[in-house]
């Protein structure tokens, strides 16, 4: 590392890394929210998996992990502060640990768990390999975790997964989604998928559609290919013009509305815990364990506080309680 003076600012010094050798996470604490909801606990940086498309690796450097005792005294923290839920997040966060040699997420997840103001553990974007039968037996056994599952896809076709370089099959995400419903009864699965990358031809696509259909992800995020300089993607041959890319988001746009508006009918007439964090005019609005949107018209104060509400509509994608 050097420090190198900046021209103009007198004795203000400006430090420069070699992110690509950097070892250590700098860790940054957050004292106080402005809303006392949730927190955003970022545990991890960098990232090790090269995917062609993806320039964090050479931006963010390899992974590196906050140590434990540093990320548990953040969220004690910010307990006394009112905050109940905490999001788990990272650049790559399932890579947690692999740098500090005797640690693992499900490990720093456990000892957040045991802090008894952590109402509700989530985590962010999760990749597949993550999902282990070890692993979701000890998250069923958390009652604060959220049974939100944000699987990184980017594909739902083995041969656009391929060049993408990612490091599973379609037929690993089916595993692994039926292991998820087999362990928790609502578990809400949400998805990251891009659209155009290089070389996707008609037929690809359609792969993509028709396994999304069959997966049934209550929500997908969808992204139009966009290359970015310094990738393995950006110099592939056949690249998506914009107005196909544009057509296949469309499509999984309007598939994934009517996945999660299916999803949401499944839970009108029943009781969900949601905790509730503004007012929206005449509303409260929150979100349930498993992250969808429930909003109840009340005249009590209920701005972070977690409350069991009857389920009795469904409307634009959203749930109505009493």
């Amino acid at each position: 590392r050097d420090l190198v003076r900046s021209r103009g600012l007198g004795d203000v010094y400006k430090r420069q890394i070699d992110i690509a050798h950097d070892q250590e996470y700098e860790s940054l604490h957050v004292e106080q929210l402005k809303e006392h909801t949730r927190a955003y606990i970022k545990v991890q940086d960098g990232c090790n998996q090269f995917c062609s498309y993806c320039i964090i690796p050479y931006a963010r450097g390899r992974v590196r992990s906050r140590k434990m005792e540093e990320v548990l005294e953040e969220i004690t923290n910010l307990t006394k502060h009112g905050c109940q839920e905490f999001v788990i997040t990272g650049i790559h966060v399932t890579s947690y640990g692999k740098d500090l040699g005797d640690v693992t997420l499900i490990d720093l997840l456990e000892e957040i768990a045991k802090i008894p103001e952590v109402k509700r553990i989530r985590l962010g974007s999760l990749e597949p390999g993550f999902i282990t039968k070890d692993t979701l037996d000890r998250l069923s056994k958390m009652e604060s975790f959220c049974p939100h599952f944000h699987l990184s896809l980017q594909s739902g076709c083995d041969s656009v997964l391929k060049r993408m370089n990612r490091k599973y099959t379609t037929q690993d995400i089916r595993e692994k989604c039926k292991a998820i419903r087999e362990h928790f009864q609502y578990p809400a699965l949400t998805t990251d998928i891009i659209v155009g990358f290089p070389g996707e031809t008609e037929e690809e696509f359609n792969e993509t559609y028709e396994f999304l259909k069959e997966i049934k992800f209550y929500k997908m995020h969808i992204f139009k290919y966009s290359p970015r300089k310094g990738t393995k993607a950006a110099i592939m041959k056949n690249q998506i013009p914009g107005n196909i890319k544009e057509e296949r988001s469309r499509k999984l746009i309007e598939l994934s509305d009517k996945k999660q508006k299916e999803h949401n009918e499944k839970y009108i007439g029943k009781n969900l815990e949601v905790l509730f964090e503004e007012k929206e005019g005449e509303y409260y609005k929150g979100h349930t364990t498993n992250y969808i949107v429930v909003k109840k018209k009340t005249d009590e104060q209920l701005e972070n506080v977690i409350k069991s509400v009857h389920i009795i509509d469904e409307n634009n994608l959203e749930l109505i309680g009493e």
